[in-house]
């Protein structure tokens, strides 16, 4: 007799999804590594489990497994591209699982270590500190991860900005606490290719930042007509700070405090505090200053790689082009460049007579 999905989580066919989620979460613990379990079977009930997500009742048999195998072969453009796009949707399946994983160990405060991922592109470990922080160790290639804690993680982050798919794209989410790589800029480690993190009330902390512009045919089929399209890496922490290197190449930050290195080519940036302290600020850049803020240049050399069409923003829709601001002498140094200071630049002041009385035209 062929075993079912169904037989291998324990579950009858009529059972909800809730308690076929309860039942692979339950077999994922038993079977934990640090409990003596077997990868492999934890293998089979992961996927026994995403096999009944999308209803399918029975596992591939080796001829269905030897049939997909094939569809990872070939190197033109064409089957390299359809194979990215198979293995991000299988690795966006794999960080959905991670995700419960680590939810699980967090409600119940328990300590864990696992591997997640993809062999052809690389496993990530996973390992749930006793503290509550989540230890991520590997790159991390696709899918929506969210996690209610700190996470400290070595490693690169990308995301298969080509997928239609939006669940395969990178999308990593901390509920309280900070997102940390550890020691980026000597590392390398990059965030880069449409990713999106977010630290909802917590600090982020990152190295370089790379989006990408993807040259499309043009979609009313006109030979040699083509369209760009933009995949932003978006770094977001409403309430707290982020601490970035160089962000480059179609890059949106948005935090109460940002303190960035250089900004270069479609770099937008929202913030109530910002610092910058590379040379170069150019190629389309907006800084959208908050009411009540300040941004500084912190180079000494004031920015000489500074370009025309790079502005400040301010909350009420008031713009001004930091070559002009340089030109006054305010860019470079760590000069203090505030909100009030520029909203008030170029209104005439009200003349007043001697007694401080504000003086009318007849």
């Amino acid at each position: 007799m062929v075993e079912s999905n169904y037989d291998i989580l324990g579950v009858k066919p009529s059972a909800s999804d809730r308690e076929i989620r309860e039942a692979f979460r339950k077999l994922i613990l038993d079977h934990h590594s640090d409990r003596g379990g077997d990868e492999e079977v934890v293998k089979k009930i992961i996927q026994a489990y995403e096999d009944l997500k999308i209803g399918k009742t029975y596992p591939d048999t080796d001829d269905e497994k030897l049939k997909k195998s094939r569809v990872y072969s070939g190197d033109s453009d064409d089957e390299r591209r359809k194979r990215n796009l198979i293995l991000s949707g299988d690795v966006a399946r794999e960080m959905q699982i991670a995700e419960e994983w680590a939810a699980l160990l967090n409600r119940s405060d328990l300590a864990g270590s696992k591997l997640f991922g993809s062999k052809e592109l690389g496993e990530i470990e996973f390992e749930r500190k006793k503290t509550g922080e989540l230890f991520i160790k590997g790159r991390f290639w696709a899918g929506h991860f969210t996690y209610d804690g700190p996470i400290i993680m070595a490693g690169s982050i990308t995301s298969p900005y080509f997928s239609q798919d939006e669940k395969n794209k990178t999308r990593i989410t901390v509920k309280n606490g900070n997102f940390t790589l550890l020691d980026p800029l000597q590392n390398n480690y990059l965030v880069e290719h449409g990713v999106k993190i977010v630290a909802e009330n917590g600090d982020i902390v990152v190295g370089n930042i790379l989006g990408i512009k993807e040259l499309l045919q043009d979609p009313d089929g006109r030979v040699g007509i083509y369209v760009t399209k933009e995949h932003f890496t978006e770094i977001i922490a409403p309430k707290g700070k982020i601490v970035a290197g160089t962000a480059r190449e179609t890059v949106f930050l948005d935090a109460d405090t940002v303190v960035v290195n250089n900004l270069i080519n479609n770099v937008k940036i929202r913030g109530r505090i910002v610092s910058v302290f590379g040379n170069t600020v150019n190629y389309n850049v907006e800084i959208e200053l908050r009411e009540g803020g300040m941004i500084m240049f912190h180079d000494e050399g004031s920015c000489f790689a500074l370009s025309d069409d790079a502005t400040i923003k301010l909350e009420n829709g008031k713009h001004f082009k930091l070559r002009e601001l340089k030109t006054s002498n305010m860019v470079g140094f760590g000069r203090e460049i505030t909100y009030d200071y520029l909203d008030n630049l170029g209104k005439k002041p009200e003349k007043k007579n001697r007694f401080g009385f504000k003086l009318f035209k007849k």
